[in-house]
């Protein structure tokens, strides 16, 4: 049922790049209101393969001078590989409480490889803004964020000329992970979660380690939900399909919510999809998330890292002073987790390769 184990060593071949790398920041229309932001915009990273000749710098993530974090390399506003003919397209989605640069390494190895990328803040639950409460518990509006993402992108003259809108796919991590599983047809339900935590309530999902951004988020939740029609609607829609017939492949990365998710939702997802987790991730254990998720899947498969590999290893790279900062997310950071990041875009070229045609 599953692909084989993947052996992740120091100093994994991180391939050769057909490209150096450019990206740029734009904005595109949401549907963001109820999650906070009333400017209805959603800010992207667009990621492409660059002229050839084009001079990158490390990539750096914090205060100029001191990044927390630091992985790749591209050039801001670079030209495009003019030789490039249509390109296949992947939008990203981040964790809870991430950015959408904490999947840079991933960008940018499959611009490097020919894929035009985009990645997303999700507005109420992104480390550049206070988080709230529907941000923070309408997930699957998350999966609205990548259609409109995946809309802004191609009306862009720079860019839609250059995708083939009949390969595009979507990836993710951890809650960014099940919003790829989302677009894919996978369909929700709170009432699932509420069971599982009732069983299993030390877990980090249940305990609020994994969402520590808004204390007694579920009470908070609920006392919204009895006092704004709005936020009743939104999280009414759980129970709707959020499928979006362009995504013709998802690559989901130690993704979250597996005991949220209805199982016979995942009975109808019909594209391919591949899961990569660690097999000892102490945040969101395999056997609750992907494994359910994977035997869930029609022929769906799912590679796992050794145990060593957890949760925060799929972050991008720590710099020192990330180390120093954020601790145990970076607690792997280096030579261990660089491997692991070469060898998931491996994985996730591979795939998108042979799926998207």
């Amino acid at each position: 049922m599953f692909a084989a184990a993947v052996a992740v060593l120091a100093g994994w071949p991180l391939g050769a790049l057909a490209s150096p790398v450019g990206f740029t920041n734009v904005m595109v229309a949401g549907n963001t209101a109820s999650r906070g932001d009333a400017a209805n915009q959603l800010h992207v990273v667009v990621w492409y393969p660059a002229a050839a000749g084009t001079i990158t710098t490390p990539l750096a993530i914090g205060p100029p001078g001191m990044p927390f974090f630091s992985e790749s390399s591209a050039a801001e506003e670079a030209p495009m590989n003019a030789t490039s003919a249509q390109m296949p397209f992947v939008v990203v989605s981040h964790g809870t409480g991430g950015t959408s640069m904490d999947l840079s390494w991933l960008c940018a190895g499959l611009a490097a490889r020919g894929y035009i990328v985009a990645s997303v803040d999700h507005p109420g639950d992104n480390a550049l803004e206070a988080p709230t409460i529907a941000g923070m518990t309408v997930w699957w509006l998350r999966a609205d964020d990548l259609s409109r993402v995946i809309d802004g992108v191609l009306a862009m003259p720079r860019f839609g000329a250059h995708i083939d809108r009949a390969r595009i796919g979507a990836a993710g991590f951890s809650l960014g992970g099940y919003t790829a599983l989302v677009l894919a047809g996978a369909r929700a339900d709170d009432t699932l979660l509420e069971s599982y935590c009732a069983r299993k309530p030390a877990t980090p999902a249940c305990s609020g380690q994994a969402m520590p951004a808004i204390p007694g988020l579920i009470a908070k939740s609920q006392a919204l939900g009895a006092a704004n029609a709005d936020y009743r609607r939104a999280m009414a829609s759980n129970a709707e399909s959020h499928r979006d017939p362009r995504v013709k492949a998802v690559f989901s990365i130690a993704p979250a919510l597996g005991p949220a998710i209805v199982p016979n939702s995942l009975a109808t997802i019909e594209i391919p999809v591949a899961l990569v987790a660690g097999s000892g991730d102490p945040v969101l254990p395999v056997l609750d998330n992907a494994v359910p998720d994977a035997l869930g899947i029609p022929n769906a498969t799912l590679t796992l890292f050794p145990a060593a590999v957890g949760h925060f290893t799929f972050l991008t790279d720590c710099a020192p002073a990330g180390r120093a900062r954020f601790g145990p997310i970076c607690g792997d950071a280096g030579p261990a987790r660089l491997s692991v990041h070469a060898a998931t875009v491996d994985l996730a070229v591979t795939f998108f390769d042979r799926t998207l045609k």
